[in-house]
């Protein structure tokens, strides 16, 4: 049987214009100008990029905070070493813990605040946390807490077992009857809080007057520490109150860096080191890059960014910058 011969060679006459121009875009002499603009940033980027990498390994001395339940896990990277560990006593956790109980019931009852309280979705995981609250009061004594924490720690977890018994045999709550428990432990939570802040106090200034001896009074001034935590937590974080107070006044400004993360990372120290880094170039360019303008340069170095005075600027002058 006889082969068909091939169909004609057409010479592209059946593609479509409109394709043809969007394959070939390069073909247009504008875009090709454009995009060699374009590739100055992309290589600035990628030099800027390097530089980073190439830098992080050579940051120190450097102290990484990871905010925590626990007070803070610290790392101090100093000349290729490093060491990490929880510096805050447990007491701190325990301490915070049932501090949080009001928090842990609002919690289980927040869902159903607007609607009928005697709905019966509430009453099960409530009699559940109680249980867990229950055991907790029960076992108390033997945790071996200072008196006073011991205390304000029983008035809270009595306080709320009869809340949530008293709740669930009613068959409903108000907010009124959340707010008067809760009101009614409050001088409790701040006992709590108060020996909290004392174990924190006392934990990260022992590990901070120990790695101060550690990387030497010539080094210590240098000294980089990044915080790391998250938004709800950032100003006035409980670490960077304590730090600072380690830190030369001149430089604290400048070298304690509270770094907001949506979550913290699976590798905080990483994390830490490649902020440190970019800023650390950041701080180096700003002065070399604007040296006739500090406002610039400052913006650079800082959370500002570059565009931002000119927009602002702009905003409030439409005319401003425009040609004749």
């Amino acid at each position: 049987m006889a082969t068909a011969p091939p169909t004609r060679n057409d010479h592209g006459q059946d593609v479509d214009p409109h394709d043809l121009d969007l394959v070939a875009f390069r073909s247009d002499p504008t875009r090709r100008a454009r995009d060699s603009l374009l590739a100055v940033n992309a290589g600035m980027r990628s030099a800027y990029a390097t530089l980073k990498a190439d830098l992080t390994p050579h940051l120190g001395p450097v102290i990484v905070v990871e905010n925590d339940s626990r007070g803070g896990r610290y790392t101090l990277i100093h000349r290729g070493e490093r060491e990490s560990l929880h510096p805050v006593a447990e007491e701190f956790e325990l301490a915070k813990s049932i501090a949080h109980v009001p928090l842990g019931v609002f919690s289980v009852l927040a869902p159903y605040l607007s609607g009928p309280t005697g709905a019966a979705g509430w009453a099960g995981p409530l009699r559940e946390f109680a249980g867990t609250l229950g055991t907790a009061r029960r076992l108390l004594e033997a945790a071996r807490l200072p008196q006073e924490l011991e205390a304000s720690s029983r008035r809270i977890l009595d306080a709320a077992v009869e809340f949530a018994e008293t709740s669930t045999a009613r068959g409903g709550f108000t907010v009124e009857s959340f707010t008067e428990f809760t009101g009614s432990v409050y001088a409790d939570i701040r006992t709590n809080m108060a020996h909290a802040a004392r174990a924190q106090i006392a934990g990260v200034g022992r590990l901070m007057r120990r790695w101060r001896q550690r990387v030497g009074e010539r080094e210590w001034p240098d000294l980089y520490v990044v915080v790391l935590s998250i938004w709800t937590t950032a100003v006035l974080n409980q670490n960077s109150i304590v730090i600072r107070r380690f830190l030369d006044p001149a430089r604290a400004d400048d070298h304690l860096l509270d770094i907001t993360t949506a979550q913290l990372p699976a590798d905080p120290v990483a994390t830490a080191l490649d902020n440190l880094a970019r800023i650390v170039q950041d701080n180096v360019a700003a002065e070399l890059v604007f040296p006739v303008d500090q406002e610039v340069a400052d913006a650079l170095k800082g959370q500002e960014d570059l565009l931002s005075e000119t927009i602002l600027e702009q905003l409030s002058c439409p005319y401003r910058g425009r040609a004749a």
